[in-house]
């Protein structure tokens, strides 16, 4: 018999392949030029912050976790986000977020940006940056710029331009 029971696991380095495989298929080519990328570039995610959702040996969904800096502040930029079109809708994009997020208040993070729409992920704790705050080098939709403030003050505190870390 088998195993087609929804898993979540910490990413591993041997999951890349096909995450990119699935990235490239959700987002196409033209994912390199956003902004959220470019900070990533360079940069590799938080491996005890970054989940992958499985079904069998399936790879259905993941969600990565990249150290940033807001001026000089730590953060945390979530994504890209990804799940495989047939599991959209059945929760493993929110169940990734919030083990991602969990587990980054676990290890002491204060705060999480991200680009998306408000309307699906304030649904983990995401709220609109207020215009001017917090800025990327790159052209983004000031209203879908979000944080997610996992420590009290740790968004009062942070202001600046987000920058590789």
């Amino acid at each position: 018999m088998i195993d087609l029971a929804l898993r979540f696991l910490p990413l591993t380095t041997d999951d890349e392949a096909a995450i990119e495989k699935l990235d490239e298929h959700a987002f196409g080519p033209g994912r390199f030029a956003r902004t959220a990328y470019r900070l990533r570039e360079g940069v590799a995610p938080d491996l005890s912050l970054s989940f992958v959702a499985r079904v069998g040996t399936l790879l259905v969904g993941a969600n990565r976790m990249t150290p940033i800096l807001i001026d000089l502040d730590p953060a945390l930029l979530l994504g890209p986000l990804t799940v495989e079109p047939a599991f959209r809708s059945q929760g493993v994009g929110e169940a990734l977020m919030t083990k991602s997020l969990d587990a980054a208040r676990d290890a002491g993070h204060g705060l999480v940006l991200l680009v998306g729409d408000v309307d699906y992920y304030s649904r983990v704790g995401f709220a609109r940056v207020p215009r001017g705050k917090i800025t990327m080098p790159g052209p983004v939709d000031p209203d879908r710029l979000l944080y997610c403030e996992l420590r009290d003050g740790a968004f009062a505190a942070t202001s600046g331009k987000m920058r590789r870390l």
